[in-house]
């Protein structure tokens, strides 16, 4: 079985994003242009739009133009668009646009406004629709009508794209174009990652739908622009201290402009931007500039992924993290694996599972693998590489006379009351520490040294994974 969705992303140790100018946080706007491109019988659409308007509870008028709603998107071309422009080429902060295609070509002054400002235009689709019903035929069919009308409006391509209204297809199909530098229709992390399709490795720039004013239109949300403020302020707070500390990650921000555009809303982002003037190592860069940051400092380098290997390769590389015992590595891979997996905490975590459900006996034979420490195998050079290098690092193949025949009776001792070799995770240990556990564990009863040397035997696993994978 295999799980599509990576809940692992970086792990515990995120890169470095190395911003430029060693900045300590990248903070970047999105202006989202949608008027004119949202569901109305106007444009060829079943009903009026409901979605993302200061009308409470709006719902889709089939058949019908309602009235209200488009007035609101109009006031977002007709007065937003422009305040919001004033707002950031008088603080000489640019933004990237995710601009619908179909909405830029209603709105063409306002294009060359962005133009000229030096915006980036990216794609934020055809239409502002759904795309969640589509077929996957229409929405590959749209995807490449987007970025025709938008060429042709704009005068170039777009690098990016954002759906918003996405399906569970459209990264994918947009992936599979190799048209794009990035795309940003996920919100699961603070760094910008790679993804694979087929032959394409693909920059993902994740997008926020909390740090956004579209909740001034939905619930909970934001009330006044002051709320805006206070969230935007401590969430840069967090970031920046963290930056400082030295792990740097990205803020994004959503704007719309029939929202934010409103005198009362505006107010709290134009005190953000008068907040985060105040200091130092702050880059506000457009998401093209991102993506190419990204793409030159962190290049994309395909490993071999464990969850998407045949039985046979899994087994090859695994079958010997535990002692002889290739039939754990053959269970595992039948479990439900997936990116989280592509790591040594997630094969450990698999193999483990598939020795813990085993029985007794078949742990006890896992057991009985091992070889004795110091013993007659190490002495004629026949333990598996693994262990050899893992007691010499405890130096165990450098004893002395006396220190060898004390580990030779111990362990005839050990295995004469309790049925199995005396295990332990050298790797956490140096000779002296081996030895007194030996003394110390020797007099247990064999229940209890049946469930402790399961516990290092695991442990001797995650060792060893830790030498192979990240």
């Amino acid at each position: 079985m295999r799980y599509a969705r990576d809940m692992r992303g970086y792990g515990p140790k995120p890169p470095h994003a190395q911003w430029p100018n060693d900045a300590k946080v990248a903070v970047q706007f999105v202006l989202n242009y949608e008027e004119g491109g949202e569901n109305c019988v106007l444009h060829g659409d079943a009903a009026s739009e409901a979605f993302l308007s200061d009308i409470p509870g709006a719902a889709q008028w089939q058949g019908q133009r309602h009235w209200n709603m488009e007035s609101i998107y109009e006031y977002g071309a007709r007065a937003g668009f422009w305040r919001l422009h004033r707002l950031f080429t008088g603080n000489d902060i640019p933004v990237t646009i995710y601009g619908v295609a179909s909405a830029l070509a209603r709105n063409p002054e306002q294009v060359a406004a962005m133009k000229a400002a030096d915006w980036e235009i990216a794609s934020h689709g055809l239409k502002w629709v759904e795309h969640k019903d589509m077929p996957e035929e229409e929405e590959r069919a749209s995807i490449a009508e987007a970025i025709r009308l938008h060429t042709e409006v704009v005068g170039d391509r777009p690098r990016g794209w954002y759906t918003g209204r996405c399906s569970e297809n459209t990264v994918r199909l947009v992936a599979e174009t190799g048209a794009f530098d990035y795309i940003s229709d996920t919100y699961d992390d603070d760094l910008p990652y790679w993804r694979e399709y087929g032959d394409r490795d693909q920059l993902i720039i994740p997008y926020t739908l909390e740090a956004n004013d579209m909740r001034f239109a939905t619930a909970p949300g934001w009330v006044t622009g002051q709320d805006f403020f206070t969230y935007l302020k401590d969430a840069f707070d967090v970031l920046y201290a963290e930056g400082s500390e030295g792990a740097p990650k990205m803020m994004s921000i959503g704007l719309h402009c029939r929202l934010i555009g409103r005198p009362g809303k505006l107010a709290g982002l134009a005190q953000f931007l008068e907040y985060i003037q105040g200091f130092d190592g702050v880059w506000t860069p457009r998401r093209i500039e991102i993506a190419e940051h990204w793409a030159q400092t962190h290049p994309h380098t395909r490993i071999e992924q464990p969850s998407q290997m045949e039985q046979s390769r899994f087994v090859e590389l695994y079958g010997g993290i535990f002692e002889h015992s290739a039939w754990i590595a053959e269970r595992a891979h039948k479990l439900e694996l997936g990116p989280a997996h592509d790591c040594a905490a997630g094969v450990h975590n698999v193999l483990c599972r598939a020795f813990r459900s085993a029985s007794d006996e078949e742990r006890l034979g896992v057991l009985n693998a091992h070889p004795d420490l110091a013993g007659k195998l190490a002495a004629a050079g026949r333990l598996t590489a693994e262990s050899t290098s893992e007691q010499a690092g405890a130096g165990l193949d450098m004893l002395t006379d006396a220190e060898r025949d004390q580990f030779t009776k111990l362990n005839n001792d050990y295995v004469a009351k309790h049925g199995f070799p005396f295990i332990i995770a050298v790797r956490d240990h140096d000779k002296a520490s081996i030895m007194a556990a030996f003394e110390r564990r020797i007099g247990n009863d064999s229940d209890t040294e049946f469930t402790e040397a399961c516990k290092q035997v695991e442990r001797i696993a995650e060792f060893r994974l830790m030498d192979l994978l990240p």
